[in-house]
């Protein structure tokens, strides 16, 4: 391999001073030399270049704990024992006096339920008056000769208040027949009547009753 490269060079230098200075050519005879040459071995390669190095990423730094501040331990305090004090003695001043609540007055005691006052008896059966009793001997009263005449005829109801020894004390007419004549006789005759006077258990009383006259001509 050096003697390639000294040829070379040779070569080379001889080119140059061929272009410089015009030289008669001087036949010479070349000699060459078979050298072995070593067996040529491939080149070999480069080492491959290192990777570019990788941007460093930086993670971000935890947060810090947040500091507990430890709390003051309370301090035990002072057991201050009170003396016992003695009440002190009421006052029996004025101002006192009226200070204080006013008690409550005492309930008043019930009173216990009177007894239920006792049922009054019950009242006697009352009886009524009558006007129709055959030893009364009412008589009727007389047809009045004009209503005969005019043939007027009716039925008169009269209202009698009959006091307790069976006397008429009050006459009203309760109904009328249409006639006056035969209200006004009816009325008139009543009047001189006599009743059985109402009673009550024992005791006579005075009462109303309802005294019916009737008016009506005899067919001759």
């Amino acid at each position: 391999m050096l003697v390639a490269a000294a040829h070379a060079a040779g070569l080379l230098a001889i080119g140059w001073i061929a272009q410089h200075k015009r030289v008669e050519p001087v036949e010479r005879p070349i000699e060459v030399a078979l050298i072995q040459a070593e067996a040529l071995r491939p080149p070999t390669p480069p080492p491959p270049a290192p990777p570019p190095p990788m941007p460093e990423v930086r993670q971000p730094a935890p947060p810090a704990p947040p500091k507990v501040q430890a709390r003051p331990q309370p301090r035990p305090q002072p057991v201050v024992k009170q003396a016992s004090v003695a009440p002190a003695p009421a006052s029996t001043s004025p101002s006192a006096i009226r200070a204080e609540a006013p008690t409550a007055p005492p309930a008043p005691a019930v009173a216990a339920p009177a007894p239920a006052p006792a049922a009054p008896p019950a009242p006697a059966p009352v009886t009524a008056a009558r006007f129709d009793a055959e030893y009364l001997n009412n008589p009727a009263p007389p047809y009045p000769p004009l209503s005969r005449r005019l043939r007027e005829e009716g039925k008169v109801m009269l209202k009698v208040l009959v006091s307790a020894a069976g006397l008429p004390e009050r006459i009203e007419l309760a109904r009328s027949s249409g006639s006056e004549r035969l209200d006004r006789a009816a009325e008139d005759a009543v009047r001189r009547w006599k009743f059985v006077a109402a009673r009550q258990g024992e005791q006579s009383i005075e009462s109303w009753v309802l005294v019916p006259i009737i008016f009506k001509l005899q067919e001759s």
